[in-house]
């Protein structure tokens, strides 16, 4: 490449792209929580029109658990999301990784699961482009590899859990107090 061609000074390039990475899967999560209540949103809607076994959907135990758990699951995504997102504000990006990777696998699996579920509810329809849920599914399916594979970001969350253990735990009592009750 031609230096006239060249942003910023030569051999930045990576890191630039590195940390145009954190905030850019922070935006790629919030898509996906959004795109997950929009599923839930079609899930509710099948489930409380579609009559089967004499009444709606709504009213079989396991459709009302998937409804349950899917809520549950985009609360705790956005929570988690909006952690990381404080992170950055609050540490930066470099020490709010962890968190960052975490919301990365978090995310596009919360979309995959609650899209399942609606997809199962809607049955032939939900794969068909009657609905957005193939689409939904599709994008889920695509965030589990773009910006890293899960396996990556899984691999960081675990590297700083086995870090926190390599470190030396502090003494609660200062050594002072424990020789002075000693006999």
């Amino acid at each position: 490449m031609p230096a006239a061609n060249l942003i910023g000074e030569e051999g930045v390039g990576f890191a630039i792209a590195q940390a145009r990475l954190g905030p850019g899967r922070v935006h790629h999560c919030m898509r996906a929580i959004g795109t997950g209540e929009r599923s839930l949103e079609l899930m509710v809607e099948r489930a409380t029109s579609r009559e089967a076994f004499g009444g709606p959907l709504s009213d079989q135990g396991v459709v009302a658990t998937w409804i349950a758990e899917s809520r549950l699951e985009l609360e705790q995504a956005r929570l988690l999301t909006l952690k990381a997102a404080w992170l950055m504000d609050t540490v930066g990006n470099k020490r709010a990784r962890t968190e960052i990777a975490a919301i990365k696998v978090v995310a596009a699996r919360v979309l995959t699961r609650i899209t399942d579920r609606a997809m199962q509810l809607f049955g032939a329809a939900g794969v068909s482009a009657d609905t957005p849920l193939a689409y939904f599914y599709a994008m889920g399916r695509q965030l589990r590899i773009v910006d890293g594979p899960d396996e990556v970001h899984l691999r960081t969350v675990a590297r700083e859990e086995i870090r926190k253990v390599d470190r030396p735990v502090p003494d609660p009592e200062p050594a002072a107090a424990t020789t002075a009750l000693r006999p």
